[in-house]
C-alpha cells in the first residue's frame, strides 16, 4: 500500500511540472496598443518661412527697431576691415550694398587702435583673438560651415570649435539665455544698443534699441516679443556711437536708416543675404 501511495504521488507532481511551459529568460511582453493601433507621436508643425520684414515696438519704454527673418531663406555674414574701421565701409548702408545685402548693422567690439575685442570670422577668415575674460566676449553668435547658427555662450561653443567655424563675433554680454533674464547686468548706464535675438531656431532679428540700461533691456527681452515670437537667446552688440541700422527698400517696411551723424566708423559689421 505505501508503496502505491508513492507511485501515485510521482506521478501527479510529475504532471504539474508538464503543465508549466518553460520561461523564455529573454522574452519580451507585447507592445501595448489602444483598440490594436499603434500610439501615434503627434509631429510638431514647422513654422512657415517668410520674407524678412522691419518691425518697430515699444516694450517697457524701450523701442526695438529692426529685421526680423527667417534662416531658412536668410542669412547674415560678417563683413570685416582687415585695415581698420572705416577703411573700406563708411557705414552699415556701404557694407550691405557691396555685399548684395538688404540690411545690416555694426557687429563686435574694437579696441582704440581699431583692432577687434575678440574673435571674428568672416567667410572663414579669421581676425582678432578668442576673448576669454571679458564680459564684451561672453558670448558668440556664429555658422558653422555646414550652415547651423546659434547664439551660444563662449564656454558652450569653445575655442576650438571658435576658430573652426564660417562666420562668427564675438561680443555681450547675453542678454537672455533659453528664454529667461540674465541676471548681474549694468543698471545705471543708459545707452543705445544693437542687438541680435534668435527664438532657438529659424527665426532671428537684427536691429537696435533706444538708450537704456543692459539690466533693463534684459528684462524687458525675457518677456517681450519685439517681432511677434518669444525669444530664447540675446546677445548685445557694439552699441553707443557705433550703433548703426540700415533696411533697404526691398524689405518689407523700408527703407529705414539709423544713425547718428556723430557716430563713429566701426571695425565690422552683420549683413543679411539671401541664402
Amino acid at each position: 500500500m505505501r508503496f502505491l501511495l508513492l507511485t501515485i504521488l510521482a506521478l501527479s507532481l510529475t504532471s504539474c511540472f508538464q503543465a508549466r511551459p518553460q520561461q523564455d529568460p529573454i522574452a519580451r511582453p507585447p507592445a501595448v496598443t489602444i483598440n490594436a493601433k499603434p500610439l501615434q507621436v503627434a509631429e510638431i508643425p514647422s513654422t512657415p518661412q517668410v520674407a524678412p520684414r522691419f518691425t518697430s515696438q515699444e516694450i517697457s519704454g524701450i523701442t526695438f527697431e529692426g529685421v526680423a527673418f527667417d534662416s531658412r531663406n536668410a542669412r547674415l555674414v560678417v563683413v570685416d576691415q582687415p585695415d581698420g574701421p572705416g577703411s573700406k565701409f563708411v557705414d552699415a548702408a556701404a557694407a550691405a550694398e557691396a555685399h548684395g545685402g538688404s540690411a545690416a548693422i555694426n557687429a563686435g567690439f574694437f579696441t582704440p587702435e581699431g583692432a577687434p575685442l575678440g574673435l571674428v570670422v568672416a567667410s572663414g577668415k579669421i581676425a582678432g583673438n578668442w576673448n576669454s575674460a571679458s564680459s564684451l566676449g561672453s558670448g558668440v553668435w556664429f555658422e558653422t560651415r555646414s550652415g547651423i547658427t546659434a547664439i551660444t555662450r563662449r564656454e558652450n561653443l569653445g575655442r576650438s570649435r571658435a576658430y573652426a567655424t564660417q562666420e562668427l563675433i564675438q561680443a555681450g554680454p547675453l542678454l537672455v539665455i533659453d528664454g529667461k533674464v540674465v541676471s548681474g547686468l549694468e543698471t545705471t548706464k543708459s545707452s543705445v544698443r544693437t542687438l541680435i535675438l534668435s527664438d532657438g531656431n529659424t527665426r532671428w532679428w537684427i536691429g537696435r534699441s533706444s538708450p537704456c540700461t543692459l539690466a533693463a533691456l534684459s528684462q524687458a527681452l525675457s518677456i517681450a516679443q519685439p517681432a511677434s515670437w518669444p525669444i530664447q537667446q540675446a546677445l548685445n552688440l557694439d552699441g553707443g556711437r557705433s550703433s548703426d541700422l540700415w533696411v533697404a527698400n526691398t524689405v518689407s517696411g523700408g527703407p529705414i536708416v539709423r544713425r547718428a551723424p556723430w557716430n563713429r566708423p566701426v571695425r565690422n559689421f552683420l549683413v543679411l543675404t539671401k541664402r
